[in-house]
């Protein structure tokens, strides 16, 4: 059986791949170069992180001595991913790019690519589980819940988990450094970015300007009855439940409750301004086909980091839910996804809207 692994340099893929050789496939490496230094608005005088990576990715594959490539993605990356998460910011809605760069990169293009050479697997360094019960195929939460990215996954379908093996779905960050460090990987103990790899230095709305040319227009900040409180810095700064770096003086802590690009406007509130009991997602993708029921009750999350929560889901249509959450929740973020969970179970996710 034939394996291409998913290396993006880091000490996870790199574990991913060694555990995939000791099962005797017969492995190849790759890394996908996403962009490049004007992507990500750095200077070319200095080294693109993209390419440290890369060395480190083929220090490790060397070891291993399997074969490596890098393939270069950077068009479609700029297409389906940078392109999208600029015009997201600039309609007011907060986009997870991560969630993009799996479904359009690692689970299309890398998945096409793995056809023309022949492999049987795509294997990655995700924190997640595949479990085949029958003739079906269920993603399902990592053992290590701190390090599950089950969520950002639920766009897979049962044909792609049939051919995609998460090696390290059943240990612990801890474990994965241990196996790295007993087999001497150069990324053993490389430091972990919480970044968005084309925003390395954090400040998003940079490198939208950079690539867009634009100055956004600043505009009012509004509370709820459209009274001015003051001016924003243009609509692309800000996300909703943000409190950091609003410039705003009032007698309460405020938040950004909306964000509303058709009059340049950000309505900011309390925090319990910021409650919702009720959220609808769309273009909802159901790993295992739509529930035979159009209503039910399971877990859901609506950002990456939080912990699941009680809802009952209504299916409107077989792209489009309605959530009722148990209890109310904090700053329901258009843009972001929301993916149902049946116990370690996901059975899919959509993407939240006003």
């Amino acid at each position: 059986m034939k394996a291409l692994i998913a290396m993006s340099g880091g000490v996870d893929s790199s574990v991913a791949a060694l555990l995939t050789k000791q099962q005797n496939f017969d492995c190849i490496g790759c890394t996908m170069k996403l962009y490049d230094n004007d992507d990500a608005n750095v200077s070319r005088e200095k080294t693109c992180c993209s390419l440290d990576d890369v060395a480190d990715a083929r220090s490790v594959a060397n070891r291993l001595q399997i074969p490596y490539y890098v393939f270069n993605f950077t068009d479609d990356f700029r297409a389906k991913v940078i392109n999208k998460f600029i015009s997201c910011y600039e309609h007011g809605i907060t986009p997870n790019p991560c969630i993009d760069c799996n479904r359009y990169m690692k689970f299309d293009k890398l998945y096409e690519r793995a056809k023309v050479l022949g492999c049987d697997y795509i294997v990655t360094g995700h924190y997640a589980r595949i479990e085949k019960r029958g003739d079906q195929y269920y993603l399902e939460k990592a053992v290590d819940l701190s390090k599950d990215q089950s969520y950002v996954l639920y766009h897979l379908t049962a044909e792609q988990l049939a051919h995609t093996m998460f090696p390290l779905g059943e240990l612990t960050k801890t474990e994965v450094r241990s196996i790295a460090r007993a087999n001497g990987f150069i990324n053993a103990d490389k430091h972990e970015s919480q970044d968005i790899c084309f925003v390395p230095n954090g400040d998003y709305a940079q490198v939208i300007e950079h690539h867009t040319g634009k100055a956004y227009p600043v505009g009012n900040f509004v509370d709820k009855n459209g009274q001015v409180l003051g001016q924003h810095r243009g609509i692309i700064h800000y996300t909703v439940g943000q409190r950091k770096g609003l410039a705003i003086s009032a007698d309460q802590r405020l938040y950004v409750c909306a964000i509303c690009p058709e009059n340049n406007t950000v309505c900011l509130g309390c925090r319990n301004d910021l409650l919702r009991h009720e959220a609808k997602a769309v273009e909802f993708h159901w790993i295992n086909g739509v529930p035979s029921q159009a209503k039910f009750h399971c877990q859901v999350k609506i950002r990456y980091n939080q912990k699941e929560q009680p809802a009952t889901i209504e299916v409107i249509d077989p792209t489009t839910v309605r959530i009722i959450f148990d209890q109310p929740q904090r700053a329901i973020t258009p843009g972001q996804a929301a993916v149902l969970y049946d116990g370690d179970i996901v059975l899919g996710g959509g993407i939240l809207v006003k």
